[in-house]
């Protein structure tokens, strides 16, 4: 009997034990699961909020990538930039040469026709480049307007690194592999060489596009537009973006405005998104996406979906908004002061879980410098001394710039 009794007694520590230790994974995998509130079935991916810049999703965002057409964004800037520096007119006309004709009658590509020795406008070219990807007339735009693709090139660098983008990879206009350009291609690079960017590169540049050039969203977020090939011969052309206003994958609340998808081999299929949410713009970009161009559009609406259903954006006007404890720092040498009093750089928005607040978000400060918890004076007012981090559920940590809100001397050695 004491046998018997002894048995069930192991067997019931050893119950409790493996009970235990299931709940404590069950915590475990909660907890994860909570660290990143979005999940993109795409090989990089990149989420922001363009005003802030708070970052809201990140997946291998900072790697070099083949993007597509995806490129037809900077390709855009540099037009629109021509264009407002009076280098090309919308209704400037551009003849078709005997290559790009061939380029636009291509079915490999995307395109609409274009007819050798026909004449096309500016406006028509852009809008059959961005509503439906139209190689031919992204290289027709391109040589028009700096002679070849590899000047062209250099104008879209230039237009990058304006965004804040240096090291990509450029070889075209079109976002095609090098020797499909035919007689266009770059001499002496492999046929095979795509454009490399990174998911961060791109919504980099498509935020500096926006905010530069808002008559870019004017031209996004066409749904239709009549391209005349000829006299006789009119074109209707679907904007492919299945995310807008009353099209299939529009988010439910909120609206998608723009910007741009692409295809090939290597790049697969990509997309970037952008659209206000919350009266915020929010920028969305994904690389070779998973799927079926549907589950791309899925995977977008669902992203947008779940941020205004479960996050809002909170307001920061000032530090003590996050804590009162944050509001001086520690001055090392400093004249008839030992602290400086800090300030938001400027007013920001944060992205939050729904019902949290501002003080939850167990915010940090560190300060610039070799050593993060003290300032050495001189302190001049307005220098910005180093950033508050946020810990956020579900979203990356996000860091607020701070500044000294008044000058502290240093002390003097005599």
């Amino acid at each position: 009997m004491k046998k018997v009794k002894s048995f069930f007694a192991k067997l019931l520590l050893i119950t409790a034990i493996i009970s235990i230790c299931l709940n404590g994974l069950g915590m475990f995998a909660k907890v994860h699961a909570d660290t990143t509130a979005f999940q993109m079935d795409a090989r990089a991916a990149y989420a922001i909020d363009a005003e802030s810049g708070q970052v809201l999703y990140q997946k291998n965002a900072t790697k070099r990538y083949p993007i597509a057409s995806v490129i037809k964004i900077l390709t855009l800037g540099v037009i629109l930039q021509d264009i407002r520096n009076h280098h090309l007119k919308w209704d400037q006309k551009i003849k078709i040469t005997p290559a790009v004709a061939k380029m636009a009658d291509d079915w490999h590509f995307s395109n609409v026709p274009l007819m050798n020795g026909e004449e096309y406008t500016v406006r028509q070219l852009v809008d059959s480049m961005m509503l439906v990807s139209a190689d031919g007339s992204t290289e027709a735009l391109a040589l028009a307007d700096a002679g070849s693709t590899a000047a062209f090139n250099k104008k879209m660098m230039a237009f990058a690194k304006k965004a804040g983008v240096t090291d990509i990879k450029i070889y075209n206009m079109i976002g095609l592999p090098n020797g499909d350009l035919g007689k266009h291609k770059l001499k002496g690079v492999d046929k095979d060489a795509e454009n490399l960017l990174s998911a961060k590169d791109v919504a980099l540049i498509s935020k500096y596009l926006v905010e530069t050039y808002p008559e870019t969203l004017d031209i996004t977020k066409q749904k239709f537009a009549n391209f005349d090939v000829t006299k006789d011969q009119q074109y209707l052309m679907t904007n492919v973006n299945a995310l807008l206003p009353q099209n299939g994958f529009a988010p439910k609340d909120g609206e998608i405005d723009g910007l741009k998808t692409g295809n090939t081999d290597r790049a697969g299929k990509c997309i970037v998104s952008t659209g206000t949410f919350a009266g915020r713009r929010i920028i969305l970009v994904a690389l070779h996406t998973k799927g079926e161009w549907n589950d791309q559009s899925k995977m977008q609406q669902d992203f947008y979906n779940k941020l205004i259903d479960e996050y809002q954006p909170v307001e920061i006007k000032k530090v003590s908004d996050l804590s009162a404890k944050l509001t001086s720092v520690k001055v090392k040498n400093g004249k008839n002061k030992n602290k400086a009093n800090i300030k938001l750089t400027k007013k920001t928005t944060v992205w939050l879980p729904k019902n949290m607040k501002l003080q939850a978000t167990k915010p940090t400060l560190r300060v610039q410098g070799d050593d993060q918890k003290q300032l050495t004076a001189p302190v001049k007012k307005n220098q910005q001394v180093g950033s508050i981090k946020l810990h956020i559920p579900g979203l990356p940590d996000f860091n607020i710039p701070v500044s000294a809100s008044r000058s502290v001397t240093e002390k003097s050695m005599f």
